[in-house]
């Protein structure tokens, strides 16, 4: 029988070509998108799958929260002593806890230094929660040594080529503090499907040092830098835990001064390994995560553009059905029943499809480069590593074997055998209108998808461009260090010699980043110092921080070199903050008491409200003030001309200042793009596909249009012969067919205004989807369905009738 079907296949291919080509190529693009969507989305699926005991590992996050419960803060790390005391509190539930904090790091071996960013400070038990391979070295002591580390296979080939680096020794230089350490394992590369990567785990020992011991760590609940994991015993519903969190918060933090228990103020919450790649974005994370919609996006997208190439077929195979219909009553007269016809069809139909499958495999071989590197993931092919593509392949044939050929085999089987023969056979009315819905189907989805690409490149325009409330260019960012910020006053006035730069300044924290420090606040009102509930972000800076970034003073003044007080007692505040305080206006706030932390003293200035963080988040309350400490990056803020010179100036000041730390220079715009990189992704994903979806569709519009006019070359012909101009023509056979495009626009609209409403929704500050952009995406579809049938109907209508009568 599947003889049979091939041959019945290459007869059609030799008859048909033009038509088999449209099918197989127009299907081969659909399956192609979808494997390469179906990969990315199985490997999104699969991280942290890996670890031996992962659906028994869960990860601690601690939440603040205002006075009326809404979520201030909620942090992807804990402080230091929430893993221990789980651990003891929950002995029968918990079998194991690890805490790991993440740092830059200068490392020097020998006469090479250079700075690594994937160094975590890890617990011993580190190898007993995480299943991560062990090349050289003893997991279950490595890290119990003060001075353990534990590197990757990379970073062993980087260091120490081919030497054994067991033994060797490592300096490592984190800020001010200078420590050893010796190589006593070597561990395989993490799997890049892990929510974070690690290159060095080094003992706790030093961490325990700078907290000033043991006891002081422990007693710290303010310092939350851990990243902190518990591995719950076999068997244990974690909800058992969670049910007690709350008392367990009480039972180690005090009430506060008003005697308000700490649950109410903070929480701790779990997270089960698995979901933190695509389900935790929280105020800090290890490293960035993806998002469980957009897995859901791209694969409605891949469903989408499989569904307009099955589409395509079966619109092409009912509409040539004439075609097939005398062997179909040929068939049915020599006993052949209606059960047998449909096997058959579909036969020839998956036929058509395995031949699809391989040319969309050549697709994918020929784009899986390109598409892994714009994906940022290691996608492979390679069915020995993942076995299970294969039986995808199989579900992909039998899927679009079915959908593609379920209608067409129903439809042609049932043609009837004597209305056949005798040539009165006329395809139904309700076939028709079938038809034509699957062509308004089929560009509904792609105006749908165009749409979706202008409203993501609309906001992207918008994230860019919108005015932050401060001048974000040409402001270079470098790494503070102890040296530069006691000695800030004279570093300032060394590099402010150049005339290409204009202003320096150092702080906690640059724009760009988040906001994660605060403390507790009072503020003047009605006369009485009142405590704050709402959390203020705080920002320790310098006098000419304002300065550098050209931010707007209200109200009040900016900070003054001159007046001392300001070092000690002052605080300059933004709008969102005298809001959230209850003051009336910025003007109302300046001279007020105000106590912040350990800080006593009074606001001196309002600055107009600005975005310190991504489009992403709304602006936060913020206050400002002068400290002593606490300053980790330096602005630096140039002229438009010749920055390539001062950034030269900028690299030998640094050489000269701190040679034994490598410089990198980044600026403020960039930070600021970087943070729609997942936004642009999606824009080019949308544009792609949304392209090919519209060339699917316009293959399948192509291939209807030429049918239909061959069908009508006859009356288009007489049509000419009384007068009808080419005109008339193009018009008679397109008007039907835009109209289909037409009525798709229609029904595209309130679904993709819904849609991009909600993604935009995602956004603190968006555009809206507006109407100009739903007409410029109908009229970009008409004008390419237009292109396509005219395409065909100038040809038609160009013929010569005499040609035409001669074939008849």
């Amino acid at each position: 029988m599947i003889k049979s079907y091939f041959k019945i296949f290459l007869r059609n291919l030799n008859k048909n070509p033009s038509y088999t080509l449209i099918n197989i190529f127009g299907l081969a693009v659909g399956m192609a998108s979808s494997i390469l969507i179906f990969m990315f989305v199985q490997h999104e699926l699969s991280y942290d799958q890996y670890h031996e005991k992962s659906d028994r590992i869960f990860r601690v996050s601690r939440a603040w929260y205002n006075q009326d419960g809404a979520v201030s803060l909620h942090l992807g790390h804990a402080a230091p002593p929430f893993g221990p005391l789980l651990k003891s509190d929950f002995e029968d539930q918990v079998e194991e806890v690890v805490r790991l904090m993440n740092t830059s790091v200068i490392i020097r071996e020998e006469d090479n230094v250079f700075k690594e960013d994937r160094l975590f400070f890890a617990d011993p038990s580190v190898f007993d929660v995480f299943s991560w391979e062990m090349l050289e070295g003893n997991p279950q002591n490595a890290l119990s040594f003060p001075d353990g580390l534990v590197i990757s296979a990379s970073m062993a080939k980087k260091y120490f080529g081919e030497e054994d680096p067991m033994g060797r020794t490592l300096e490592l230089r984190v800020g001010s503090n200078v420590f050893n350490g010796l190589v006593r394992g070597v561990m395989a590369d993490i799997p890049d499907n892990s929510h974070f990567q690690a290159d060095f785990l080094a003992s706790m020992e030093p961490v325990v040092n700078f907290y000033g011991g043991y006891e002081a760590m422990m007693t710290n609940f303010g310092s939350n830098n851990f990243a902190t994991y518990l591995l719950l015993k076999e068997g244990v519903n974690p909800n058992a835990i969670i049910d007690q969190l709350p008392d367990f918060v009480d039972r180690h933090i005090p009430a506060n001064g008003q005697g308000i228990p700490a649950s109410l103020g903070t929480q701790l919450f779990l997270w089960p390994l698995t979901d933190i790649h695509l389900h935790s974005n929280l105020d800090s994370e290890v490293e960035p995560n993806s998002n469980i919609e957009y897995v859901y996006i791209y694969g409605a997208i891949a469903i989408f553009i499989l569904l307009i190439a099955c589409i395509n077929f079966m619109n092409l195979a009912t509409a040539r059905s004439a075609k097939r219909a005398l062997e179909v009553g040929l068939r049915k007269v020599m006993g052949a029943d209606r059960q047998l016809l449909v096997k058959q069809f579909m036969g020839e139909t998956t036929l058509m499809s395995i031949f699809a499958l391989l040319v969309a495999l050549l697709l994918v071989w020929l784009t899986l480069p390109m598409f892994s590197s714009f994906t940022g993931k290691a996608l492979s092919l390679n069915l020995v590593d993942h076995p299970e593509y294969l039986a995808g392949f199989v579900v992909l044939v039998i899927f679009v074997g079915l959908i593609a050929g379920s209608y067409p085999s129903l439809f042609l089987s049932g043609f009837q055998p004597a209305n056949v023969l005798k040539g009165t056979y006329k395809i139904g009315s309700i076939h028709e209108k079938l038809r034509s819905f699957l062509v308004i189907g089929q560009f509904a989805i792609s105006i749908v998808l165009i749409v979706a690409v202008m409203v993501v490149i609309g906001q992207l325009d918008f994230m860019k461009n919108k005015d932050l409330g401060f001048d974000k260019e040409e402001i270079a960012i470098l790494p503070a260090f102890v040296e530069f910020s006691s000695n800030y006053a004279l570093m300032r006035d060394r590099l402010m010699q150049h005339p290409g730069i204009e202003e320096v300044a150092i702080s906690s924290r640059i724009p760009s980043g988040r906001l994660l420090d605060s403390q507790g606040a009072q503020a003047e009102l009605d006369g009485n110092l009142t405590p704050i509930n709402t959390r203020i972000s705080d920002i320790h800076i310098s006098h000419t921080f304002m300065q550098v970034f050209g931010m707007e003073i209200l109200e009040g003044r900016d900070f003054d070199f001159n007046m001392a007080a300001d070092s000690t007692q002052s605080f300059i505040l933004n709008e969102s903050a005298v809001r959230a305080i209850g003051w009336t206006s910025p003007a109302a706030a300046i001279d007020k008491q105000f106590n912040y932390g350990s800080r006593r003293g009074q606001v001196i200035g309002v600055v107009k409200d600005f975005h310190f963080e991504s489009l992403h988040q709304p602006i936060s309350p913020m206050v400002f003030m002068v400290p002593d400490s606490r300053f980790n990056q330096v602005a630096v803020k140039l002229s438009k001309d010749h920055r390539e010179e001062t950034l030269a100036y900028l690299r030998e000041e640094w050489l000269a200042m701190r040679p034994d730390y490598p410089l990198e220079i980044t600026f403020v715009a960039d930070k600021f793009d970087e943070q729609y990189l997942e936004e642009e992704k999606i824009g080019t994903v949308f544009g792609f596909f949304a392209g090919l979806a519209v060339l699917i569709s316009v293959l399948g519009l192509f291939g209807l249009t030429a049918y239909a006019t061959e069908q009508r070359i006859k009356e288009i012909g007489i049509r000419k012969v009384l007068g009808a101009s080419s005109w008339n023509i193009v018009l008679l056979l397109g008007k039907d067919f835009l109209t289909l495009v037409l009525i798709g626009f229609v029904i595209a609209l309130p679904m993709a205004w819904f849609g991009m409403s909600q993604w935009l929704g995602n956004f603190a500050y968006s555009i809206s989807v507006s109407w100009v952009v739903m007409a410029i995406a109908g009229f970009l579809a008409l004008l390419i369905a237009a292109i396509t049938v005219s395409s065909q109907s100038f040809r038609a209508a160009l013929v010569n009738p005499v040609d035409t009568f001669k074939k008849e």
